[in-house]
C-alpha cells in the first residue's frame, strides 16, 4: 500500500551493503591512485570510495564501514586515515522515511598518494552545489561490485533518497557515489550510497553528508569546504 509506504519501508540489507573479506596487510606505497568509485579496505571491510576533493586532500565514504583508521586500496597498499565518522543508520528492519540518516566518513589522504577525481567510466565526478533531484530524475551509482548501474530516483526522503529502474548494488558497494550525467560529460555527484531498504537501493544525499561533514570538521577544528571544490571538467 502506498500509505504504508509512506511510513516506512523494510529493510533488506541491513547496515547498508559492506563486504567483509580477508583485508592484505597495508604497506606504503608511493604513487598509488586515489579516485572515485575504487575498492577500499578498513580491516575486514571491503566498501567502495564516494567522492575524492583534490583540494583538500580528503576522500568520503560510508560512515557504517567501520573498521580500523587505517585504509587501503584493494592490493593492500596504504591511502590513508578516517578523520571523522558519522553513522546513525537504523538497525533492524524498518526505517521511516521521516527518519534522518547520517553515513559517512572522510579519509585524510596520504601525502604520496596521487589524487584523480575522474570515475572508472570516464567521467569526471564534480561538485554542483546548485544541483537538484527530483522524483523520475535520471540517477547512476557505481559500486565496487555491481559496476555502473542507472535508472531513476524513486522518492526523496528526508535528506536521503531511494532509487529503481535500473539501479542495483550488492555488499562491498556501500559509500559508492551517486551522480547524475551531466552534458559537459561529467558525472554530478547526488549523494554516497547507504543501503537497500526493501527492493529499493538508497543514497544519503550529498547536500546533507557535506552540511554535516562541514559541521563535523568545524567541530574538531578542520574546516573542509567541500562546496567549493572545482566543478570545472578537466582539460586533459
Amino acid at each position: 500500500m502506498v500509505t504504508d509506504f509512506l511510513r516506512s519501508v523494510v529493510l533488506a540489507v541491513a547496515a547498508g551493503a559492506a563486504l567483509t573479506a580477508l583485508a592484505p596487510a597495508a604497506t606504503a606505497d608511493s604513487g598509488t591512485e586515489v579516485f572515485p568509485g575504487m575498492e577500499i579496505r578498513q580491516g575486514s571491510t571491503v566498501c567502495t570510495l564516494g567522492f575524492v576533493d583534490p583540494v583538500a586532500r580528503i576522500a568520503f565514504s560510508a560512515g557504517h564501514c567501520r573498521g580500523d583508521g587505517r585504509v587501503t586500496d584493494r592490493t593492500g597498499r596504504f591511502i590513508g586515515v578516517v578523520s571523522v565518522a558519522r553513522d546513525n543508520t537504523p538497525d533492524g528492519t524498518i526505517v521511516r522515511t521521516d527518519q534522518v540518516i547520517s553515513d559517512y566518513q572522510t579519509i585524510t589522504l596520504a601525502s604520496d598518494v596521487t589524487i584523480s577525481t575522474v570515475l572508472p567510466g570516464g567521467r569526471r565526478l564534480v561538485v554542483d552545489p546548485g544541483a537538484q533531484i527530483a522524483p523520475g530524475q535520471p540517477i547512476c551509482h557505481f559500486g565496487v561490485v555491481t559496476g555502473e548501474s542507472c535508472g531513476t530516483v524513486e522518492r526523496i526522503n528526508n535528506g536521503w533518497f531511494t532509487m529503481h529502474n535500473g539501479v542495483v548494488s550488492r555488499k562491498g558497494d556501500s559509500g559508492g557515489p551517486v551522480y547524475t550525467l551531466a552534458d559537459n560529460g561529467t558525472a554530478v555527484i547526488a549523494g554516497l550510497f547507504n543501503s537497500t531498504w526493501g527492493d529499493l537501493p538508497a543514497a544519503v544525499s550529498w547536500q546533507s553528508t557535506s552540511q554535516q561533514a562541514q559541521a563535523d570538521t568545524v567541530a574538531t577544528g578542520t574546516i573542509v569546504d567541500v562546496a567549493a571544490t572545482d566543478t570545472q571538467p578537466s582539460t586533459n
